[in-house]
């Protein structure tokens, strides 16, 4: 279980979270939407603990981020500018990740690998790869270590209708599997049919669930 409790961030003079509160339950979709600049973004990085809010407060089942913990335990995610290791193959990328936490396993590497549809690609060096391959990837190293958490940013960008699909079917999975699956998205037709919650925000702002 996730829970905000009035979270709220300003950078210099701009309030870009305003009075944020809501709980997100394990085994559930949830889409959240709006326009650039309306705070979705900046929702994510708060909860995977890389922005520190200026006040309000995140828990992670039970447990206070930046107090009692630093990051979520255990979290897949895909945020913008994210990189990749452009020299090595696709399963050298997620080996070198898997090293941080040593949970997964080299079949667990090559099963992600499989998921969003690279097998065919696994020995290719990802700066050959076309900008949906490296998408593909992204969402591979966000799902390997099979984590209680998923925030995925725009997941569908440089995605074609089949690896939409696709896509769409491992998140199903992943939700059955009993992860929290957060997408920030402006492409609300392509995510909203897999969302058990839909969030529109605007100006740092939910104003619908």
């Amino acid at each position: 279980m996730i829970k905000i409790v009035n979270l709220q961030k300003k950078i210099k003079q701009t309030e870009v979270l305003t009075n944020i509160n809501y709980s997100f339950e394990p085994g559930k979709i949830y889409g959240v939407f709006g326009k650039n600049g309306s705070g979705k973004t900046m929702l994510l990085r708060s909860l995977a603990g890389l922005i520190i809010p200026t006040s309000g407060k995140i828990f992670i089942d039970d447990k206070e981020l930046h107090h009692d913990i630093s990051f979520p335990p255990s979290m897949g995610i895909i945020i913008e500018n994210m990189e990749l290791l452009p020299q090595f193959d696709a399963r050298t990328n997620l080996k070198i990740l898997s090293k941080i936490k040593n949970i997964a396993s080299a079949e667990d590497i090559d099963n992600a690998i499989d998921r969003v549809g690279l097998s065919p690609h696994i020995d290719k060096k990802v700066k050959k790869y076309s900008l949906g391959m490296k998408q593909r990837l992204n969402i591979a190293q966000a799902i390997f270590e099979k984590p209680a958490v998923i925030l995925l940013d725009e997941p569908t960008n440089a995605i074609d209708d089949q690896g939409i699909e696709l896509i769409n079917q491992l998140l199903l999975e992943e939700k059955k599997r009993g992860a929290t699956i957060i997408i920030a998205s402006h492409h609300k037709e392509d995510i909203e049919p897999l969302c058990d919650m839909s969030i529109r925000m605007d100006q740092g702002k939910i104003i619908h669930d």
